[in-house]
């Protein structure tokens, strides 16, 4: 399975902590998804006492991700989303934390600050497009052939688009 370091991808991993939310649970959520992912000493909120923190890890796996993807057999959505942004051989996209606290995988297409905050992921490499493609192939698309920016994409509002 890539995991994105192996392949030469650097891979940063970022999220804010805001307000009354837990450092230990965000902490959490993002470790289901980013297993390597750390944080610094924090402390819980307390009433009066809003926490701002901004945590980012570079050079994390995406194994976990990947499989978790590959589970929920999200992969084209995946591809779509991953590369919605690509330019200059670097991505990026955001994950809703609200379902990374239950182990799924979720892409926020609004880039806004969603109920529950987001997971940053930016993705910077030579042919990252073809990484992309590799890191979510499968068998389907031997039969129908799917590549970045393909009439099969995805519109922006996150609907499947119509092709025959």
């Amino acid at each position: 399975m890539l995991n994105g370091l192996d392949e030469g991808i650097e891979v940063i991993i970022s999220t804010t902590i805001s307000g009354a939310e837990s450092p230990t649970l965000v902490l959490e959520s993002v470790q289901n998804i980013f297993p390597d992912f750390t944080a610094d000493e924090f402390t819980e909120p307390t009433f009066g006492v809003a926490n701002k923190y901004h945590w980012i890890n570079e050079q994390i796996s995406l194994n976990n991700f990947l499989q978790m993807v590959h589970k929920q057999a999200i992969l084209d959505t995946a591809l779509d989303v991953m590369s919605l942004n690509l330019k200059n051989q670097q991505t990026s996209f955001q994950l809703l934390r609200q379902a990374s606290i239950a182990s799924k995988i979720a892409f926020n297409l609004e880039q806004g600050n969603p109920l529950g905050g987001v997971i940053n992921v930016e993705l910077k490499g030579e042919n990252l497009a073809d990484w992309l493609e590799a890191a979510t192939w499968h068998k389907g698309r031997d039969a129908v052939p799917k590549r970045i920016n393909d009439e099969r994409q995805m519109d922006l509002d996150g609907e499947a688009s119509t092709w025959i």
